[in-house]
């Protein structure tokens, strides 16, 4: 079969790639031969998203794609089709009929009629397939789009099967009707506020229903199209009413799946809809809340609080919401009051509710009295105390309270039954029953349930974590840091209680500026614990226990005079402690720990940098093993740290600091992680590495007229696998010398960059096969050369000529080589390389050897950077995952099948986006 080329004349198809059209007819033609399916089914669903997005852009694919009607009718006559491209064909057909053009060719052709005969798709025995199903339900999503769709929706009577579809055994199935329910329901309901049956006749006469109809050129609206709509919304909400409360057991999912499409339909109609649906089905939600389905209550409550939400029948959800907190099964009403406090509605009734009904496990528990004189839970209390019981059900439920006392404490004062300080007071009990280290005289076999429970003591450390900062929090640190010392020290503690550990610890110091209130002997038994903690066998916990050095370096504290400021590593373990335990874990044997050590350094110096400090022979060792690892160590994320840890040191230094030996040891290394960097086999070692020599260009070259900081320049064009930064660096730089001359100064801050090694990388990076560092280093250069070489070259003044003799070096193999090749130079070419030497402008002579000496100027006008960055800033998507590259992989692979050697089972991949 024959299928006829697309035309381009259309003004929004006109960007559509001609190749893509002419190979159209032939992927149809592979994909209405059944005895040609597609090794890969997802390469259909790109085909689609293409289409949807020339749709989207304004293009009409039955005049863009002639060939399309005739595909469609072959694939849908030919009931042996494969079900995928059965299911592709009917969703393209209601993409096609989305516009009211597209759908009155279609109807004339008679094809709507024939793609969406659910009885004829019934009796050819392929309904049972759920591809096809979903097919047809998302082709009949994307084709309501106008008040036409919606008559020929009613007409066919499709609303009956897709009611049945929302409770389909394949949950995809029943989801895709929900939300294509949803989507009839919305999308045609009236702006107006006259009720969901009608609409007023001001909007009538303006052919104006939903916003997204009005967007469309001719709405069409006509009485068929209201009456159409109020039957819709009159046979969804007869079945909202009628289906809800499930007769037994076995109807559950289909009163889950009713309860998501009306907590959809609440939370996004508008007040005459909403209202009037909410009446409907009022009787039949408190018929649910009564049968008291625990599998249901959190769906239950989504519909209530979606109700709860700027309804005008108030009285509706909250009688509902009465209900659902005064149940009396203790695992509904916990995870109701939860549900409640998470949207933060302000009902001071029904939150204290809530809040008492949430701290009183806590309350059983631990023994405390957070639940003060009221006794609105004390109904609760004795089955919430058979519900403890249970192991299982003890843990669950004292997870969601803990989950949510972060929450509680941020409640008014006049609704929180108790001070916050008490709850935090409580969380710590939890714990200590949790770790055996005590026991309540009324918990009884509630406490026996939570002992060593991880999730338990998982939850209770995120909750203190989170309680950090709650009312009359700092009072309790004390007891706090006794608690967390007592985990850290526990040899029973598992990885991750020691990670949350150690980050409870980090938070709840961060709140106490002043630890005067921390004891000499917890001191004492935090050095320990910490020293005993860096050299456990587990390498995960001596992971922690790096970070925590680290980020207690970055808290800073107050000490007994309010004028000293330390930070926290040193108030709490001393001077002495961390950079010995940190220098240690630059030998693990695990890469993770030795860059968590090596960023936990950086975070630790930065003070003595920042003050200019004599370097110490131990801070000597630390960068003696830093460039040893960058050179030697053959994981990638310990050289990442290397090069950031030298990215912070640098970010610290002052050029406007006296000299000192910290600062001139750096600059020694500077050189050193600019070539190992640009040269690593990691990419992100690499663009670490370039994220450094833009702080060196912004050193030389800041306070100079004209020079944007590389940052500035490219902000607005990031790139999809850009490397960010967790840290943002402020780098100290002056202005340079006024006594000189801006030619000497320029041509002196340029000379330092290539002795440094910064050219160097750019350079290389430029030429490297990972994107992301071409695209940093050809932005920088680019930088470069907007400072240094005016595009105005015959008016060069006496600062461009100075510049324009400083020469770099172009080594004879590598990036040296690729960049001679992009600058037209061959080594072979003697002739152009002597009128090079010649050319004062270029700046070029051959040097012995295989390395050349070329100006920075010349290499940087030569280079062609911005239609490179070009090239670069556009991702590789845009070849490997074109339209054109879909299609050509489906005849490929169309191809592949059809020839004869090819062995049963033997794939082709298609690589298509």
């Amino acid at each position: 079969m024959m299928y006829p080329e697309g035309s381009l004349t259309h003004t929004h198809v006109s960007t559509m790639d001609r190749e893509c059209v002419s190979l159209l007819p032939s992927v149809c033609e592979v994909l209405a031969d059944s005895g040609k399916s597609l090794p890969d089914d997802t390469s259909l669903e790109k085909l689609l998203d293409w289409f949807t997005g020339l749709t989207k852009a304004g293009g009409h694919l039955l005049e863009a794609c002639p060939c399309l009607p005739e595909f469609i009718s072959a694939v849908v006559y030919n009931t042996a089709s494969d079900p995928a491209v059965l299911s592709f064909t009917l969703k393209l057909t209601g993409l096609m009929a989305a516009s009211e053009d597209g759908f009155r060719k279609l109807q004339e052709s008679s094809v709507l009629d024939l793609v969406f005969n659910l009885k004829r798709w019934q009796e050819a025995g392929l309904w049972e397939d759920p591809s096809l199903r979903i097919g047809w339900i998302q082709g009949l999503k994307n084709l309501l789009q106008h008040p036409k769709a919606l008559s020929f929706f009613v007409q066919s009577d499709f609303i009956e099967p897709l009611l049945q579809l929302q409770t389909d055994t394949s949950l995809f199935v029943a989801s895709a009707a929900n939300q294509m329910l949803a989507h009839t329901v919305l999308f045609f309901q009236p702006v107006s506020s006259a009720g969901c049956n009608g609409i007023d006749k001001k909007e009538e006469d303006d052919g104006r229903t939903q916003t997204s109809i009005a967007d469309l050129e001719h709405p069409a609206v006509t009485m068929d199209t209201i009456t159409g709509y109020t039957a819709v919304v009159m046979a969804i909400s007869q079945y909202l009413k009628e289906s809800l409360v499930p007769r037994e057991n076995t109807h559950l999912h289909q009163s889950l799946q009713i309860l998501k499409l009306l907590a959809l339909l609440l939370a996004q109609a508008g007040p005459p809809l909403r209202d009037k649906l909410l009446q409907t089905v009022s009787d039949s939600l408190e018929g649910l809340v009564t049968a008291g389905c625990s599998q249901l209550t959190l769906p239950l409550m989504d519909v209530i609080m979606a109700a709860y939400s700027s309804g005008t029948v108030e009285h509706i959800p909250d009688r509902l919401l009465s209900s659902m907190l005064t149940t009396s099964k203790p695992s509904e009403l916990i995870h109701a009051a939860a549900a409640f406090l998470r949207r933060s509605h302000h009902n001071p009734v029904h939150t204290a509710r809530a809040v008492r009904i949430l701290l009183l496990p806590l309350d059983i528990i631990t023994g405390h009295t957070l639940l003060g004189t009221n006794t609105t839970a004390d109904e609760h209390r004795p089955a919430m105390v058979e519900q403890l019981k249970s192991k299982t059900s003890c843990i669950a439920t004292i997870c969601v309270c803990l989950t949510n006392t972060p929450q509680i404490t941020l409640t008014p004062s006049h609704v929180l039954p108790c001070p916050p300080d008490l709850i935090v007071t409580a969380v710590l009990s939890l714990l200590r029953i949790c770790s055996g280290i005590s026991s309540s005289a009324g918990g009884g076999e509630a406490c026996r349930n939570v002992i060593s429970s991880g999730k338990v003591q998982k939850c209770a450390l995120e909750a203190l974590t989170a309680l950090h900062s709650s009312s009359g929090a700092k009072e309790k640190i004390g007891d706090v840091f006794a608690v967390l010392i007592q985990y850290l020290d526990n040899p029973d503690s598992d990885p991750t209680v020691l990670h949350k550990s150690y980050q409870a610890l980090v938070k709840w110091t961060s709140v106490c500026t002043d630890l005067s209130s921390i004891t000499d002997q917890l001191r004492q038994d935090l050095v320990e614990v910490v020293k005993k903690r860096a050299c456990d066998m587990r390498w995960e916990v001596r992971d922690s226990t790096v970070e925590f050095l680290g980020h207690l370096a970055g808290v800073p504290v107050l000490l007994k005079s309010a004028a000293e400021v330390c930070d926290a590593s040193e108030a709490l373990l001393g001077g002495s402690c961390t950079a010995p335990l940190l220098k240690e874990a630059l030998h693990d044997s695990e890469s993770y720990v030795r860059a968590s050590a090596i960023s936990a350094l950086a975070r630790t110096l930065a003070r003595s940098w920042q003050q200019g400090a004599a370097l110490s022979q131990q801070e000597a060792e630390i960068v003696s093993r830093l460039l040893e690892i960058l050179s030697q160590d053959t994981e990638g994320f310990s050289r990442r740290a290397v090069v950031q840890y030298f990215i912070a040191w640098f970010s610290s230094h002052s050029s406007r600091s006296p000299p000192s030996s910290s600062a001139s040891l750096l600059m020694q290394c500077v050189r050193a992680v600019l070539s190992q960097g640009s040269a690593d086999l990691d990419w992100e070692v690499k663009v670490h590495t370039l994220e450094l020599a833009e702080l060196l260009l912004d050193e030389a070259f800041s306070g100079h007229r004209g020079y944007r900081k590389g940052s500035d320049l490219h902000q607005a064009l990031s790139h999809p696998y850009g490397v960010v930064s967790d840290q943002t660096y402020t780098l100290h730089t002056h202005t340079g010398g006024h006594a000189e001359g801006v030619e000497s100064d320029l041509a002196r801050a340029l000379n330092k960059l290539v002795e440094q090694g910064v050219i160097s990388a750019l350079l290389s990076g430029l030429v490297d096969c990972d994107r992301p560092v071409g695209l940093r280093a050809c932005r920088l250069l680019i930088t470069l050369r907007e400072m240094l070489c005016p595009l105005s070259l015959g008016a060069q003044d006496a600062a461009v000529a100075t510049v324009a003799k400083v020469s770099c070096e172009l080594p004879g193999w590598g990036w040296g080589q690729e960049i001679r090749k992009i600058m037209g130079m061959k080594k072979s070419d003697g002739a152009r390389e002597a009128g090079i030497a010649d050319s004062e402008d270029c700046g070029v002579q051959k040097e012995g050897g295989d390395g050349m000496i070329v100006g920075v100027c010349e290499v940087l006008r030569s280079l062609g950077l911005d239609e490179r960055l070009d090239v670069l800033a556009q991702s590789s998507d845009h070849i490997h995952n074109s339209p054109l590259s879909l299609l050509q992989d489906i005849l490929t692979a169309s191809a592949a099948h059809a020839r004869p050697d090819t062995q049963p089972g033997q794939e082709v991949i298609v690589d298509c986006y």
